[in-house]
């Protein structure tokens, strides 16, 4: 099981690798959210380093949504879902592989480019590794949440539109606490800890929950 697991997220990783404008689609969106706050707030550079760590977390949200509701699309065009539902592996694990490729692919390479990306925004030095931190811990949940979303409307027309409804509110604790772990790690405060283990809380709960509820909607809708 554990051969097949692996061989499922090798194949997902192959794949997103080939088809590399879905990363490139992601990371430029990524930069151009980023890019135009400078335009649009102008060029006050203590404001921009001031909403720094809330503006890339937000750009962040985003451009992982933008790549999430492709996350079992494919699969399901091609026939792919179909043998996969139908196969050993039990469903569940095939979500958890989903998800894992979903993460290194596209979430794990936005949170990469962060550094980079913050000099747009003015962003503090000593902030960027609590920020990192942040979004290391916070991103699995968002690729979690993100599957659940994506079963729910999948060959949905304007399936992009119900996922961004579905998905966005439930981002919204891991928008707080990820914002906080940066603030608090900037005000030098001696509790800064806790906003990043509720972060990792988080994704712990969203990584055990989201395979149950990801692959329940993918059984109603192999049903139907």
């Amino acid at each position: 099981m554990f051969s097949s697991l692996v061989a499922l997220l090798r194949r997902d990783l192959l794949l997103a690798a080939r088809d590399g404008a879905g990363l490139g689609t992601t990371l430029g969106f990524y930069l151009i959210v980023v890019s135009l706050l400078p335009l649009g707030l102008g060029p006050d550079a203590v404001l921009l380093a001031r909403i720094a760590p809330g503006a890339l977390w937000v750009a962040l949200l985003l451009a992982a949504l933008l790549s999430v509701a492709r996350l079992f699309e494919a699969d399901y065009q091609d026939g792919s879902l179909a043998i996969l539902q139908t196969a050993p592996l039990p469903l569940e694990l095939v979500v958890v592989a989903k998800i894992a490729g979903h993460w290194v692919s596209a979430a794990l390479p936005l949170v990469l480019a962060t550094p980079l990306v913050g000099l747009l925004l003015n962003i503090e030095p000593s902030l960027l590794l609590p920020l990192i931190a942040a979004m290391l811990l916070g991103s699995p949940a968002i690729s979690a949440i993100g599957a659940i979303g994506a079963a729910l409307t999948l060959a949905a027309r304007k399936g992009g539109l119900l996922i961004a409804l579905l998905v966005l509110p439930l981002y919204v604790p891991t928008l707080v606490f990820g914002v906080s772990s940066v603030e608090t790690n900037g005000l030098g405060n001696a509790g800064a800890l806790a906003p990043l283990l509720l972060l990792a809380a988080i994704s712990l709960a969203s990584l055990v929950l989201a395979p149950f509820a990801a692959a329940a909607a993918l059984r109603i809708h192999a049903g139907n």
